[in-house]
């Protein structure tokens, strides 16, 4: 964003001075002096790529894990590796797998362990608490609760 403002003040008048150009973008002079640098090494103000290990997969990859997380809910991270293999012929290890999940804020969750209730566990449950709807406090002091089924 400052990049391409500055791109566009220093080419309308490249005669103006640092300062100036400062003022006009509205950036600290130090801004300014680094960007003009690196125009004159390069020809241009934009970034130049990164030095860092270059992606195992694409963003296509990342999409296609994401996406086949998504529709199969239950698979792990190694039966998405092989299937990113089957699909792409690219071979990713499983942490890279979890990782581009994690990226599309999917992350391993372990399922709520309980018993589904059937339509007549909430009838039952309607029922019990239609008729104890109406208690009192003296009603209530009469009940133990416990969590032992």
């Amino acid at each position: 964003m400052i990049s391409e403002c500055l791109n566009n003040v220093i080419y309308r008048n490249p005669w103006q001075t640092q300062r100036s150009v400062a003022d006009a973008v509205r950036v600290t002079r130090s801004v300014v002096a680094r960007l003009w640098n690196r125009f004159q090494e390069t020809g241009n103000v934009r970034r130049r790529p990164g030095a860092g290990r270059p992606r195992a997969t694409t963003s296509t990859d990342d999409r296609y894990i994401q996406l086949t997380a998504r529709r199969n809910r239950t698979e792990n991270a190694t039966q998405l590796q092989r299937q990113l293999l089957l699909a792409t012929g690219r071979r990713v290890s499983s942490q890279k797998v979890r990782n581009r999940l994690h990226e599309g804020g999917l992350y391993a969750r372990r399922p709520m362990v309980c018993i589904p209730l059937t339509p007549r566990h909430r009838a039952a449950r309607r029922r019990w608490a239609a008729e104890h709807r109406d208690w009192e406090q003296h009603d209530w002091s009469q009940v133990l609760f416990t969590d032992e089924s």
